[in-house]
């Protein structure tokens, strides 16, 4: 659980840093450029190579994608029926759709399941949550950006996407069987570590915790679908309706009720698409998911 002891000092650290006068107010951008431009390609080129696809893990990999459609067509509908701002509706739609399925994850389903379960996590975070925040969220926070854009200039971003672009070319080394070794893996792995603390106190230095955010209803609406309502339905859909295999069922559910993915509400914050709310989105939602974390883990027996 040494794992989850770093992420919750990260943040604070990030939170910390606001009221240290020397540390620039552009700080997070620069780190959130850093995350997007490096980091995320790296960890394409890393892991998708290695994925051995399977058609029975599809079921599990399709949680990521039900997860966030729902959150489109649920947060959609109520931006449509009571006249959102569009940036909040998109920024609902992402950070809440999006599960941190990875470094939050990752540590949580081997401390509860073992070294077997992070196969599964792996395969739902890929396969799964990196593909849609690669390339679905880049259209979502581009029609919900309150800058006008051409569907041109939408497929254009999407495909000049760094992530995208060497999410691509990782599934091309995955087809070819082609796998980075030697000094190069290496350095892939030293930039991967920096994936945690770099996001996590980004994250932090955005965190704006007062009472109004506390009584946001966007805040709390977000929470209560990436926290229970999204878990609660695969929990019934792969429980009862597809039957999934006991083991797989169990880290499927646990992978899906996890905080709103950090690097979701870059997305978000990089487009514009309230800042506040994203990052509080995560900044608070990481530590509560660890008390509904626990729940569904008494859920699913």
């Amino acid at each position: 659980m040494t794992n989850l002891f770093i992420v919750v000092v990260f943040l604070l650290v990030g939170i910390a840093l606001q009221f240290v006068k020397q540390v620039p107010t552009s700080t997070a951008q620069y780190l959130n450029k850093y995350l997007i431009y490096v980091v995320l390609p790296i960890l394409a080129l890393k892991y998708i190579p290695e994925i051995d696809l399977e058609l029975s893990l599809l079921l599990p990999i399709s949680s990521a994608w039900i997860s966030f459609g729902l959150s489109w067509v649920l947060f959609g509908t109520l931006g449509r029926k009571f006249n959102w701002k569009k940036s909040v509706t998109g920024c609902l739609i992402i950070t809440a759709g999006l599960a941190n399925t990875s470094f939050v994850g990752f540590p949580i389903v081997k401390a509860l399941f073992g070294e077997e379960a992070l196969k599964i996590a792996l395969l739902i975070d890929q396969a799964g949550s990196f593909i849609i925040v690669s390339s679905i969220a880049i259209i979502v926070a581009s029609i919900y950006s309150e800058e006008k854009k051409r569907k041109r200039d939408i497929t254009k971003k999407i495909l000049t996407f760094p992530p995208f672009i060497f999410f691509i070319l990782a599934f091309v080394l995955n087809f070819s069987n082609i796998q980075f070794t030697g000094n190069i893996a290496i350095l892939f792995d030293l930039i991967a570590k920096t994936l945690t603390p770099i996001a996590l106190i980004a994250v932090g230095l955005q965190v704006k915790i007062n009472m109004d955010a506390i009584r946001s209803k966007y805040l709390w609406l977000g929470l209560g679908y990436k926290l229970l309502l999204i878990p609660a339905v695969i929990f019934l859909l792969f429980g009862f309706a597809f039957r999934l295999e006991d083991f797989v069922f169990k880290v499927t559910v646990i992978e899906t009720a996890m905080a709103p993915m950090i690097t979701g509400s870059i997305i978000a914050i990089s487009h514009d698409l309230e800042p506040k709310l994203a990052s509080l989105l995560v900044g608070l939602g990481i530590p509560l998911s660890f008390f509904t974390i626990g729940f569904w883990y008494w859920v699913v027996g």
